[in-house]
């Protein structure tokens, strides 16, 4: 959690513990404040953490639970999208396919991303380094943060729409083992665009949403000011995700990173070990099967 106190707390105890000093009773503490403040947290409060510039970092995740990562580089066609931070690397011992969304970490950084909003050849690189890993037999991993694809006039020219669709498709066919997470904000096509995946999970403050609340607002409410209601009516929590099968597991964020990045590691372990086990006909139709149950519609009588 990003709230000040407990942020506070969190690093005294370190510091206590690094002198071997007892700290059951400050943990107890920071626990049930944790709870309190997260019983009162609204849609909007997820929001504002989904987008803070100082939560879970594409590139600093991989870092933390990949090994001997190399990156790859350019889409073959127009050029290199630096919002798209993919490559090869081993998790333990296995070898993967990683494709992250870059929003960056500094001014510089995030210029230089697009603030995570994504370019066709970003996609495009993105579906050539999924082909790939396909063709060698590696486990794909992807990592979400993006308000949204690229809007602009030179992205529509270059094919935008086309580039989501394909990967939206081709992600559907792919014959080796999928998972994504969603680490802050995942906004629209442009977030399905890597997430049509064997298992989706989410970070608990974490959103996930079909456009912003405040182009919801501005659409249906006639005012942007209106964000904060949007959100709660739009139902774009890890909470909803999970009660409306959209996600497969929310992962809390409770912990230190680097506790909450190792239990992430144990999971993409446990979990592409058993999708390995599946024949290639078998994944694509659980996969299909996923995708196909949200347009359900059901009536209670």
């Amino acid at each position: 959690m990003m709230n000040p106190t407990i942020k506070r707390l969190e690093k005294e105890i370190k510091l206590l513990k690094k002198d071997n000093l007892d700290t059951s009773h400050l943990e107890k503490s920071l626990g049930i404040l944790k709870q309190e403040i997260k019983s009162k947290m609204s849609a909007w409060d997820h929001v504002q953490m989904a987008r803070d510039l100082n939560r879970y970092n594409t590139k600093e995740v991989i870092a933390s639970l990949f090994d001997d990562f190399i990156e790859l580089h350019g889409d073959r066609y127009f050029g290199d999208d630096k919002a798209i931070y993919g490559g090869i690397a081993f998790l333990g011992s296995l070898p993967v396919t990683v494709i992250g969304i870059n929003k960056g970490t500094h001014t510089q950084d995030n210029i230089e991303a697009n603030f995570g909003m994504v370019h066709p050849e970003g996609y495009r690189k993105t579906l050539r380094l999924m082909k790939q890993a396909e063709k060698f037999n590696r486990p794909i991993i992807t990592f979400i943060n993006t308000p949204g694809a690229y809007p602009g006039v030179e992205a529509e020219e270059r094919g935008q729409g086309e580039a989501i669709a394909q990967n939206l498709m081709q992600m559907m066919e792919l014959s080796v083992p999928t998972i994504s997470i969603i680490l802050g904000e995942a906004g629209s096509g442009g977030a399905l665009a890597l997430a049509v995946t064997d298992q989706v999970w989410m970070l608990e403050n974490a959103i996930y949403c079909i456009l912003s609340p405040e182009g919801f607002a501005s659409i249906l409410l006639k005012d942007a000011s209106k964000a904060s209601d949007a959100a709660e009516s739009m139902k774009i929590t890890s909470k909803d995700m999970l009660q409306h099968g959209i996600v497969d597991e929310i992962i809390y964020e409770d912990k230190d990173f680097e506790e909450v990045t190792h239990y992430m590691k144990q999971r993409l372990i446990t979990e592409l070990d058993s999708l390995s086990k599946l024949k290639s006909h078998r994944l694509k139709k659980l996969r299909y099967d996923r995708f196909r149950k949200f347009g359900d519609v059901i009536h209670e009588h």
